[in-house]
């Protein structure tokens, strides 16, 4: 080896050196000089049970967003004939083993004379074949738009009854609980999401006067919390949802709701928020802004709110969770949502039977909809813990 070459692999090689250690100090240097949000956002991504509870819950409030579109059937579509019935079967290949693409038969029960057990048989004279994208039912897309095609149907028709294609199953009345399952995921999504965003201001504005004031202030609203903190919480989901008209639209049980859970859920909040603001009121960046001028909202706002900023976002992404199952609850119990609307809570409420669970066992299928959606909720609340403090 020459001398030359030598040279020529020394340099080459404190060249690739030096591209090194340039990569490497300029991602220090965009380290140290990103926001704490951007620092934030990258750790949130390096989480992996955060970032896969991120596309469940994108996934899951798509089909709510979505949700008349991907149902093939809605709230009214009930058929007696399939009471109760057991879910669809799909098929793929014909009798000869040839793939034809899905289709359905169309469902008939008997009585078992062994078990007295209604059982479901299919009737293979006729297949009903799944169409995707085809027309259907009318309907509102986003409540205001008129569509009616849907992502899949069930085409075909003998005897004038026409098979049903039930992914999850029938309910008592007939009806196709998946498509009752993503109508209802609209309410048992949304409102406990709405709820929790109230009850977060709500807290945050409360808590931060009370903290921020003091004197008869803070007094005055200490006492309240405490008040509605003594208060069991189904005597007063009773109390509350009893003052609802059984009769009102959809829309203002809705927002019905959400006034309930919001009214309860705030008071935790209200009080963290309230020893947060007294541990930084004498700061001294707090006082410099009170000593030039500064108006009181928004010395609250912009001044000492940030200053825990992340608390009270891992806070709200913990409380949608407890909002969502308080939502459930008071429809199990009968004391949010009524038939003819439906939510997550309603379907649940048809599991108390433990004879038609033993029977129908999915009927339980809402209730894993309801773990899974808490458990993304409480993964991504424990990701954004850890991203709360970029710097660990």
């Amino acid at each position: 080896m020459t001398v030359s070459d030598i040279l020529t692999k020394t340099g080459s090689g404190l060249k690739k050196f030096a591209s090194i250690f340039k990569k490497k100090q300029k991602t220090e240097e965009d380290y140290y000089l990103a926001s704490q949000w951007t620092l934030m956002g990258r750790k949130l991504v390096k989480h992996k049970l955060a970032k896969v509870s991120m596309w469940i819950l994108g996934i899951l409030y798509f089909n709510a967003l979505f949700a008349n579109f991907i149902a093939p059937y809605g709230l009214n579509d009930f058929d007696s004939n399939y009471k109760n019935a057991a879910p669809t079967k799909i098929h793929w290949h014909d009798e000869e083993g040839n793939f034809v693409g899905p289709y359905v038969y169309a469902l008939t029960f008997k009585n078992n004379m062994q078990t007295f057990k209604k059982e479901w048989v299919e009737d293979t004279s006729e297949k009903y074949f799944v169409k995707f994208f085809a027309e259907g039912r009318d309907y509102k897309l986003f409540g205001f738009i008129p569509c009616s095609h849907h992502l899949f149907e069930v085409k075909g028709e003998k005897g004038g009854d026409k098979a049903k294609i039930l992914l999850f199953g029938g309910d008592n009345l007939g009806n196709d609980l998946f498509s009752r399952i993503l109508i209802g995921s609209q309410v048992s999504l949304t409102i406990p999401f709405a709820g929790c965003l109230i009850s977060f201001i709500l807290g945050i504005i409360l808590g931060g006067i009370s903290g921020y004031f003091g004197g008869w202030v803070d007094n005055l609203i200490q006492r309240i919390i405490e008040v509605i903190s003594a208060l069991p919480s189904i005597p007063l989901w009773m109390a509350l949802s009893a003052a609802i008209p059984a009769d009102i639209p959809v829309p203002a049980m809705y927002l019905s709701i959400t006034v309930v859970l919001s009214f309860i859920g705030w008071t935790g909040l209200a009080r963290i928020v309230r020893g947060k603001f007294m541990s930084i009121k004498n700061e001294d960046y707090i006082m410099a802004a009170q000593i030039a001028g500064v108006s009181t909202w928004k010395i609250l706002f912009k001044h000492m709110v940030p200053g825990f900023m992340s608390y009270l976002i891992v806070s709200l992404t913990l409380g949608i969770p407890g909002m969502i199952i308080g939502e459930t609850s008071m429809s199990f119990l009968g004391l949010g949502m009524r038939a003819p609307a439906t939510s997550w809570g309603v379907l649940l409420k048809e599991t108390q039977d433990i004879t038609s669970i033993a029977n129908y066992p999915w009927k339980l299928i809402p209730l894993f909809f309801v773990i899974l959606t808490v458990l993304a909720f409480n993964f991504f609340g424990d990701g954004c813990r850890d991203a709360a403090d970029p710097y660990k």
